[in-house]
């Protein structure tokens, strides 16, 4: 199971600098776990299908990390589109180049996915307008303003684009209570500083309101919607296509 992961403007008590370090330090962990966690292909495989893309398409995901999803959103644009990933730690980021060196339409860029670098440049040869779909999965549960994220994602995508989340929170499953605790433990102890066991605000609810609110904020955006839960009901995945 992948926790959502910070970003530049998500402080958690610490700068920019520290934030990037720590997680650069676990780039590989990090990577090893969101390639091989059973049945997460399958999500993100759900992922991008969720972005409705056409051949030929531009999609961005936010907070690209390894860039796992990259060759997912790849298939779906083919390649006369341009895929997009945006992530703020360079060893991270150094990753996601790696994977996809084999692609010459997918552009990885460092930046902040709530101010993303998306004008033109040899880095990123786009214009906003011609964005037709952006993906973030485990991400807004961290940002200091998931809904305002989100609202800026969503005027960044063209007329009957898609913006799609997927997210982990708390099950609601009838079967939850010892899910959830597993759930509360992985929270916890990827939460920077992890050595920190007592919090005024568990981060597990912390992050529960934080999702709540971004998803709820694109429902309110969208024309059509799509939900789905995955992993025992944890991982929350919604599509809109925008009004």
């Amino acid at each position: 199971m992948i926790m959502d992961r910070m970003t530049i403007r998500d402080r958690v008590g610490m700068d920019d600098e520290t934030a990037q370090e720590f997680y650069g330090r676990w780039a590989s962990l990090y990577d090893l776990i969101a390639r091989y966690t059973p049945g997460i292909s399958h999500l993100r495989r759900r992922a991008a299908a969720a972005c409705r893309l056409e051949p030929g398409d531009t999609v961005v995901e936010m907070g690209c990390g390894t860039g796992t999803n990259l060759p997912y959103l790849r298939e779906q644009v083919g390649p006369d589109g341009v895929v997009v990933g945006i992530d703020f730690t360079g060893p991270v980021l150094e990753r996601a180049r790696d994977h996809t060196s084999e692609y010459d339409n997918v552009h990885v860029v460092r930046g902040d996915a709530t101010r993303p670098p998306l004008g033109l440049s040899e880095e990123t040869p786009l214009e906003e307008p011609a964005i037709d779909a952006i993906l973030a999965t485990f991400v807004v549960g961290m940002l200091e303003d998931p809904s305002g994220a989100v609202d800026d994602w969503c005027d960044l995508v063209g007329p009957d684009g898609h913006v799609v989340l997927a997210n982990a929170a708390r099950s609601d499953e009838w079967y939850a209570p010892p899910v959830n605790a597993v759930f509360r433990a992985i929270v916890v102890l990827s939460t920077p500083p992890t050595t920190t066991l007592r919090y005024e605000t568990d981060p597990h609810l912390r992050l529960d309101r934080k999702i709540d609110a971004a998803h709820t904020r694109l429902r309110e955006r969208s024309a059509a919607i799509a939900d789905e839960t995955h992993v025992s009901g944890v991982v929350r995945l919604t599509g809109g296509r925008l009004a």
